[in-house]
């Protein structure tokens, strides 16, 4: 039932319960009308008949009695009446006649207490109302009753019977109700019909309300709001209608605009306030995590932010994250929960890769084994690649254990997208930063890290040797005669032979070992946790590799040697500058004592300098 009947239907049954009140009222006051009128005749009548009795027992014609209460019945208002004797007169007189007894329980009980009873007997033909009022002694009237009875006063001396007919009464009441209920009846009709006709306008305007409000709450502002009410319901509904329509326009807009910055997720939503909700909630989660890895020193520490964001906000719990060097077609392992589902050889080429070769997603559900280089056959995954530029690729690899949480995880890859899309440019500037900082830590001509990388890491790589029991093996190189180079052949040959030095060094040492040229023809070695032994023999090999080196010259050919210094970390010293210093006292020791040779730094090389 609408609001408008629901209204309709309260005024129907306040106004029917007013004129049911009203006619209850009438009908009872009818009724109390009705008895107190019978009443009042009967207390008439009762004292007509006490005066007449008297009469005739004062003039001796108490045996015409009879005829004088019957003419007083004849009047039609007074259906029966009758005496009756209290006991004392009948002791005193007799019982009289026989319809002077005595009638019924009413008689009895009127003569027994001296109290009026009334009776009033309904039935669907007829209402009649049957009084019994007492006679009493009574001394103070005109003619003492103890003058010709032998009582005292205030006895009984008898009552009298009355029985009305009130249908009449009734009849007469029913037909008033009966015409002020159809009064009642037609001012309902009439009271609903205009109510009806002046409400509906405001009700219908009202239903319009809902249904455009329950619209609106769906996120749909389209709807337009109509009325035919005048006044200010017509100043409401064009406000409201003024109102939708900017809403609409600005959320249209809000949606748009908000789109252009997160990549289009899976939400499937009519609702453009949820959704913009959504869309906002995830911005500003992704602008809070853009100005924390804006501000990260290096690269990895912006993975890890990537890390912690997959793992707490999607709660993905086994993945793995990997970046591909797209020029060498390598991969290398940021961050894996576990074992890695993919083949090791992708490490070493990442066209292997599905999701990387073609630039897709890759979802186990797909086809049966989709990938051929996952060796995890046992559980569904989700493979997301991304460009971060022309020379740097990530994927990352989720295993699904559990397929119920398949469908959230595929639907959260867009806004994993948004966070990599975010990460994008902050992992681009710190490539280049890596980039800039390698390129002005490494000499320009042979490619190996120069003074300035060993200045700004030294320090902190003497820390993690102790702090891990690490040792290093020193060595000090220097190209023998080296300035003839220069002076006889020029610059142009002497560059070509320090290249192929810094070729040998290259070849000879391992990737946890550092070359550094030092300044001119000079360069250091720092040998990761070697030996001494092992030191001799990789300096042993360096300077006999070097030696066998050729540099064609027109048509001579070039060749040269070199002295190495070798001093141990931290056996010799307990910092790494000392160290490379003994080196290089072991090199001057070398050159003075012949060059071409490999020489292990020891104390009596000081000749009392102090270090």
């Amino acid at each position: 039932m609408n609001t408008k009947n629901k209204f309709l239907l309260m005024v129907a049954l306040m106004l029917a319960a007013l004129a049911t009140a009203t006619i209850i009222n009438v009908g009872l006051n009818f009724r109390e009308f009705a008895i107190n009128s019978a009443l009042d005749k009967a207390n008439l009548t009762a004292n007509i008949v006490k005066d007449g009795l008297t009469s005739h027992m004062v003039n001796g014609m108490m045996d015409k009695r009879k005829y004088f209460l019957d003419t007083i019945t004849q009047n039609g208002e007074i259906k029966k009446l009758w005496i009756v004797r209290g006991q004392k007169v009948v002791n005193q007189y007799g019982p009289g006649y026989s319809y002077e007894n005595p009638r019924d329980a009413i008689d009895g009980q009127v003569l027994a207490s001296g109290t009026m009873i009334k009776k009033i007997s309904e039935s669907a033909d007829s209402v009649k109302l049957r009084i019994t009022i007492p006679y009493k002694a009574d001394v103070a009237s005109r003619v003492s009753c103890l003058e010709c009875h032998k009582v005292n006063d205030g006895d009984t001396l008898g009552a009298i019977s009355m029985e009305f007919d009130i249908d009449s009464v009734r009849n007469a009441s029913t037909i008033t109700i009966l015409k002020i209920f159809a009064i009642n009846l037609i001012f309902l009709i009439i009271a609903l019909l205009i109510l009806n006709h002046y409400i509906k306008p405001y009700m219908d305007l009202f239903t319009n309300l809902r249904d455009g409000i329950k619209k609106a709450h769906s996120g749909n502002f389209s709807y337009r709001f109509q009325t035919t009410v005048a006044g200010e319901g017509r100043e409401v509904t064009d406000q409201i209608n003024t109102l939708f329509q900017k809403m609409e326009e600005t959320f249209g807009e809000i949606k748009h605009s908000l789109t252009t910055f997160v990549t289009k997720s899976n939400l499937s939503c009519s609702d453009p306030l949820f959704e913009a909700k959504i869309i906002i909630k995830e911005l500003s989660d992704i602008y809070k995590f853009k100005k924390t890895i804006e501000l990260d020193d290096t690269k990895d520490l912006v993975y890890q932010r990537l890390v912690t964001v997959l793992k707490e906000k999607y709660n993905i719990k086994n993945f793995s994250l990997h970046e591909i060097d797209k020029l060498t077609k390598t991969r290398l392992l940021i961050y894996t929960s576990g074992d890695t589902s993919c083949s090791s050889a992708v490490d070493k080429n990442a066209d292997l890769c599905r999701a990387y070769r073609t630039d897709s997603e890759v979802v186990s559900t797909d086809f049966p084994n989709l990938c051929e280089s996952c060796n995890d056959l046992g559980h569904d995954y989700i493979c997301v690649p991304f460009d971060i530029n022309d020379e740097v690729s990530l994927t990352l690899n989720i295993i699904i254990d559990d397929l119920s949480a398949f469908d959230t995880i595929h639907g959260n890859t867009t806004s994993i997208k948004n966070y990599l899309e975010a990460a994008k440019p902050v992992i681009e500037s710190k490539i280049l930063t890596d980039k800039l900082r390698d390129t002005s830590l490494r000499d320009g001509m042979t490619g190996l890290y120069n003074r300035r990388f060993l200045e700004q890491f030294i320090d902190k790589l003497a820390k993690q040797a102790l702090r891990g029991e690490i040792n290093y093996s020193v060595l000090m190189l220097d190209i023998d005669y080296f300035k003839m180079v220069n002076d006889t052949y020029g610059h142009d040959i002497g560059d070509i032979v320090i290249k192929g030095l810094s070729e040998v060094l290259s070849k000879n040492i391992r990737g946890s070992d550092l070359a550094i040229r030092y300044g001119g023809e000079e360069f250091v070695i720092l040998l990761h946790n070697s030996t001494l032994e092992g030191s001799l023999e990789v300096a042993e090999k360096i300077h006999k590799e070097f030696n066998r080196q050729k540099f064609q010259i027109g048509q001579e050919v070039l060749q040269k040697t070199i002295s190495i210094g070798v001093a141990q970390f931290p056996s010799d010293a307990a910092s790494i500058w000392k160290c490379i210093k003994f080196a290089d006292t072991a090199l001057y020791y070398a050159k003075e004592h012949g060059r071409d040779q490999v020489i292990k730094f020891v104390p009596e090389m000081f000749e009392g300098e102090d270090f």
